[in-house]
C-alpha cells in the first residue's frame, strides 16, 4: 500500500500553492532574523546567509560576528554587529548575554556556521540553546558542535537542521537512530528513514541528496527536484525565511521554500 507521508512537488506543481501568494506584503510582517556565525579565520557563511535571506524576502536581519572579526571587515558593513571573542577570534562565553538580548528582538535565529573549532564557543552555543526557545536553524559546523549532545537538538521544538549527508549520518548515529543513513540507500529507503527519524524526534530536516531537495517534519516528507545544486547556506537561509513567515505551518513553509530554489 502506498504511504501517505511522502509528498512530491515540482516548480510547476507546488504542494501548497496558497503559500506562494499569501506571503506578507509589508516589511514589518516579513519577519526579523538574527544570523550568528563566523570567526577570525572565516565568516563567509554568515555573510552569504545575510545576502540569501534578503533575496528570499526577510523583513529585517541582524548579523552577529565575533569582535575579533570587526577589524577584518570594511566599514561599509554597517549591518554587522559584534560580540565578545576569544583571543583566537571565535565567540567567547561572555557573548551569551549579548546574543540572548539580540535574539529577543528576532522572530528566529540562524546559526550559519564558520564557528571554527573552539571549546569555549561550544559551551557558549550549548548555553544559548538552553536559554533560547524561539525558532532555530542550524547549518554548516554549528551542527557538528551538537554531535556529542544531540538530545539538546532532537528534543527541541521549533528546530531545523540543514545538514550535509555526512552530517546527517553522524547526527543520526549519535542520536542512536535505529535505522542508519547509508550511502547505498535508494530513494525510497531514504524517504522512509527521514520519515522515521522526524517522527521519533522533534527536529525538522532540510537536505539535498540524490539530486533532490527533501524536507521532513513530524514524519511528513516532501521531495522537490531542484534546477541546480544548492549549498546548505542557501537552503538554510531560504527555508528559515519562509518558516518565519508561516511559523504555524513548518512543513508547508519549508517545502514551499524548495520551490523557490527551482
Amino acid at each position: 500500500m502506498a504511504n501517505t507521508y511522502w509528498h512530491k512537488q515540482t516548480a510547476d506543481q507546488p504542494l501548497f500553492p496558497d503559500m506562494l501568494w499569501s506571503r506578507p506584503e509589508t516589511k514589518q510582517a516579513r519577519g526579523k532574523l538574527l544570523i550568528i556565525g563566523g570567526n577570525s579565520q572565516g565568516f563567509m557563511s554568515p555573510a552569504l546567509a545575510y545576502e540569501e535571506t534578503k533575496s528570499a524576502g526577510i523583513g529585517s536581519t541582524r548579523v552577529m560576528l565575533p569582535q575579533h572579526v570587526q577589524k577584518l571587515l570594511p566599514k561599509t558593513f554597517s549591518e554587522m554587529e559584534f560580540a565578545p571573542s576569544t583571543p583566537s577570534g571565535s565567540f567567547a562565553r561572555q557573548a551569551l548575554a549579548e546574543l540572548l538580548d539580540t535574539a529577543k528582538w528576532a522572530n528566529g535565529v540562524l546559526l550559519a556556521g564558520d564557528f571554527g573549532r573552539n571549546s569555549e564557543t561550544s559551551i557558549l552555543l550549548e548555553q544559548f540553546i538552553q536559554k533560547y526557545s524561539g525558532q532555530l536553524t542550524l547549518a554548516q559546523d554549528s551542527i557538528d558542535y551538537f554531535l556529542p549532545t544531540t538530545e539538546m537538538i532532537t528534543s527541541r521544538p521549533k528546530t531545523l537542521i540543514v545538514p550535509t549527508f555526512s552530517q546527517l549520518q553522524k547526527f543520526a548515529t549519535a542520536a542512536r537512530f535505529k535505522q542508519a543513513f547509508t550511502s547505498s540507500m535508494d530513494f525510497l529507503n531514504f524517504v522512509e528513514a527521514l520519515h522515521s527519524f522526524t517522527k521519533d524526534h522533534e527536529i525538522a530536516i532540510a537536505i539535498q541528496h540524490l539530486e533532490t531537495d527533501f524536507v521532513a517534519v513530524n514524519g511528513r516528507v516532501s521531495s522537490t527536484k531542484p534546477a541546480c545544486r544548492n549549498n546548505e547556506i542557501t537552503t538554510a537561509s531560504r527555508a528559515t525565511v519562509w518558516w518565519l513567515q508561516a511559523p504555524k505551518k513548518p512543513f508547508e513553509a519549508l517545502s514551499t521554500s524548495m520551490i523557490n530554489h527551482a
